[in-house]
């Protein structure tokens, strides 16, 4: 008799867990602005799905992110719940100061220090699939995993992507949806759509506890027209479409799913570009070699991140290198053209969060951008008109952070306000009932 109390108290406990939990889906729209779609009308922006999210979930007015404001780090902070420095993906791309690793990126996940929200639903046998979502190379506990890779830009990388993602899944996906891998390669607005359809497809193939999908499109075209473009806007309004073909899709096959739209950071008009190599060179402090096309030598070289960029020492503890460092940037900074907002030393990178690689941090104004030239002129025009990688508190780089679900039907606060990015993984641990200790922020309901 009393064993068949307990057997029915844990059935009952076991179907209360279950209940708890809810499959999510969280959707990453590369350069989304919060105001782009809490002024959607005011932009000259149709976006009904998006403000959809706005009018029956919760949302907040902006997102504090990771130093520095660029791809990376701040998807890896969405899945982990901390800051670069313990995460430790620093950058998009790698320290490579003499490009012997050819622009490689921080493409794998054996590179992330702590615990992801994929590691956790896995380890309670929920099922996680994921496309296109960064460092995400070699992840063992994505079940069902189309990584975001390339290395040549030409159609070999295809053949690359086929053999790192999850076996027979690409031949699956092409089937079914119809659409070849070949449709996925490139950062356009029809390449999104292509993506969409293989999210929509291996949701309802997987039926996953967890998903993460990454749409990159309104990143590529503002930095190549600008934000606030026509560019711009058309873009968007074709990705609000694919938001609501994806979810439609997700809610079809499992009713109860909670979808997160989230963003890396913002955007802002750019127009000229300051190239610190330059001036590390005519201080002695790196060595550029013209005709091998790279830095051979160096002391202490800029390392750049869009808007910022990290200076990082050969000897970090060297008292008269920092110090020949320190005047230099000062001297670079007192000049008005060189548009220099601020420059930060070790104190400030860690109050940021920051990798511990750098030893300062520039961060421009809005309007420049760092460099890469290390012989032109110091600054010269840019190449993009529009930049992130400007230190978290610059508004413009504020990213987005929308949520509808059941559990979220039931708060009663559905404007967050300004929130952390670090509470965003462990807000999505709790609605899929996984532990996510290491995580530094909070749940937001």
């Amino acid at each position: 008799m009393l064993r068949g109390i307990l057997v029915g108290v844990l059935s009952l406990l076991i179907a209360a867990a279950a209940a708890c939990a809810s499959p999510v889906l969280m959707i990453s729209l590369d350069g989304l602005r919060p105001g782009d779609v809490l002024e959607a009308r005011k932009r000259g922006l149709n976006l009904p799905n998006l403000t959809a999210f706005v009018k029956t979930g919760a949302y907040a007015t902006g997102v504090r992110n990771a130093l520095p404001t660029v791809t990376y780090p701040n998807h890896t902070t969405l899945i982990t719940g901390v800051w670069p420095a313990q995460h430790g993906i620093a950058n998009n791309a790698v320290f490579d100061p003499s490009g012997k690793n050819m622009d490689g990126w921080y493409w794998y996940e054996s590179d992330i220090r702590v615990q992801t929200l994929w590691d956790e639903v896995h380890a309670k046998h929920g099922i996680v699939a994921s496309v296109d979502w960064p460092v995400s190379v070699g992840a063992d506990s994505i079940d069902y995993n189309l990584p975001e890779y390339w290395r040549a830009q030409t159609p070999d990388d295809l053949k690359l992507l086929r053999a790192l993602a999850t076996p027979g899944l690409i031949a699956r996906l092409e089937r079914d949806t119809g659409v070849p891998l070949s449709a996925l390669f490139g950062a356009e607005p029809q390449h999104d759509v292509a993506r969409t359809h293989y999210a929509e497809t291996l949701f309802d193939l997987a039926r996953p506890e967890f998903m993460t999908v990454h749409l990159v499109s309104l990143d590529h075209v503002q930095h190549t027209f600008g934000p606030d473009t026509p560019e711009a806007h058309a873009a968007l309004e074709r990705l609000d479409a694919d938001v609501g073909e994806l979810a439609a899709a997700a809610r079809r096959a499992e009713p109860d799913v909670t979808i997160a739209i989230v963003s890396d950071h913002g955007f802002a008009p750019v127009s000229r570009e300051v190239n610190l190599g330059r001036a590390f060179v005519d201080a002695g402090l790196a060595t550029y070699e013209a005709e091998k096309h790279r830095v051979t030598a160096w002391d202490a070289i800029p390392w750049n991140a869009g808007g910022s960029s990290m200076i990082v020492l050969a000897r970090p503890d060297d008292a008269v290198l920092k110090d020949k460092v320190a005047t230099l940037l000062a001297k670079l900074a007192a000049d008005p053209a060189n548009g220099i907002a601020r420059v930060i030393d070790k104190a400030g990178i860690e109050a940021r969060g920051g990798t511990g690689k750098a030893s300062y941090w520039v961060d421009f104004k809005i309007g420049y951008m760092a460099g890469a030239s290390s012989t032109g002129p110091l600054v010269s025009p840019a190449p993009l008109k529009g930049e992130h990688g400007y230190f978290p508190e610059d508004k413009e780089m504020q990213a987005t952070f929308l949520i509808s679900g059941p559990t979220v039907a039931s708060i009663k606060k559905r404007k967050l306000g300004e929130i952390d990015m670090r509470d965003i993984a462990p807000t999505l641990a709790k609605i899929l009932d996984v532990p996510l200790p290491g995580a530094a922020g909070k749940p937001l309901f």
